[in-house]
């Protein structure tokens, strides 16, 4: 029987590419979403994956979630953390909502989402849960002290889960891309991306969507399971940590 996985942001961007990724691996995928109701849409008539929309910096909300996905598809066996969100201001202009946002969001979600499927993991002796990190919770980045904060603390949630958890047969694993070629990214002006950001990436491109979704299917596969409490750098050579 195929194992449930589910994808937070899973709708869109490099969140669509992992649950495509994981269906085309064999895996019963279920996607979340926060408010694009007309794309969630789309994706689920295209794809046929259940879309469940909540918010996942919402323990309540996430736990009412997780118990209906329990109820409808099954046990979550593969979590795969990659909702996140940013809302850029230099830390002497950025007000407390745009923090508690950005925190809530990246980085309490993931508390939120593994804490309503672990014990379901730890019964099960088996688990796998992939957070989507940033390049730029590893090197910092202008603007942006709150989003590099909470994918900073992706990692270290990452790294103590995993040794909590690496008993029973659970992996918990980061992957912290760079610059990918998402809606967000390529609505940067193409002069902007040309003279700024290309120049600073050694591969000299962009990272595709799919290039993530590949790695978060060799983590959530019985191959990586030697693999707990690594950080995977897609970044183009960015950043080498």
């Amino acid at each position: 029987m195929a194992r449930v996985a589910l994808v937070t942001g899973g709708t869109r961007g490099i969140g669509r590419a992992i649950a495509l990724g994981m269906q085309a691996a064999g895996y019963n995928v279920v996607a979340t979403y926060a408010g694009n109701d007309e794309a969630a849409a789309a994706f689920k008539e295209e794809t046929g994956i259940p879309v469940y929309k909540f918010d996942v910096g919402d323990f309540d909300a996430t736990a009412a979630a997780i118990a209906q996905i329990k109820g409808d598809v099954g046990a979550v066996e593969v979590l795969i953390n990659n909702a996140g969100i940013t809302k850029d201001r230099p830390l002497h202009k950025m007000d407390k909502s745009q923090w508690d946002a950005v925190i809530n969001t990246n980085l309490s979600s993931l508390f939120n989402l593994s804490r309503n499927v672990i014990e379901d993991m730890r019964e099960a002796n088996f688990g796998r849960i992939i957070n989507i990190s940033s390049v730029n919770g590893q090197k910092g980045q202008f603007g942006q002290t709150n989003y590099a904060a909470s994918k900073a603390g992706d990692i270290g949630f990452t790294k103590a889960l995993a040794l909590e958890t690496a008993s029973k047969g659970i992996t918990v694993n980061a992957i912290t891309p760079g610059y990918i070629g998402t809606e967000m990214v390529l609505a940067v002006p193409k002069e902007v991306l040309d003279t700024k950001i290309l120049p600073m990436v050694p591969v000299g491109r962009l990272g595709e969507p799919e290039e993530i979704a590949r790695c978060v299917v060799f983590l959530a596969s019985d191959d990586a399971g030697f693999i707990t409490g690594s950080t995977i750098s897609a970044n183009g050579g960015l950043y080498m940590a």
